[in-house]
């Protein structure tokens, strides 16, 4: 099985965390967990990148976090949710990826 290279998804990073932030406020790990499994374990975001993804985002304006205790009541943990200028942002890379794919499309091979 070929795994995603980070390289190319990192301009969608944003726009896969914003996904699973619509329905409801998450955290880190939670969030990592979501991406490997909706993706088949095609792709496992590094720590590292969600995080650097999450302070980004946040002094951007398209998530906004907040502590709270985890269900069990034990630990707080850092929770984010999604914004306004968040959905507006998340509907604008939505957007460009139907273009980008457009044009990557125009010089894949189907058979090599």
């Amino acid at each position: 099985m070929t795994n995603i290279s980070s390289d190319v998804i990192r301009g969608y990073n944003d726009t896969i965390i914003l996904f699973l932030l619509m329905e409801k406020p998450s955290y880190g790990y939670e969030i990592s967990k979501q991406i490997r499994m909706l993706s088949d374990e095609k792709y496992i975001i590094k720590e590292t990148t969600l995080y650097s993804a999450f302070t980004r985002m946040e002094k951007n304006g398209y998530v906004e976090s907040f502590s709270d205790q985890d269900a069990t009541g034990g630990k707080k943990r850092t929770y984010y949710r999604i914004t306004d200028v968040g959905r507006e942002y998340y509907k604008e890379k939505c957007a460009e990826w139907e273009l980008t794919k457009e044009v990557v499309e125009l010089f894949i091979m189907k058979e090599v």
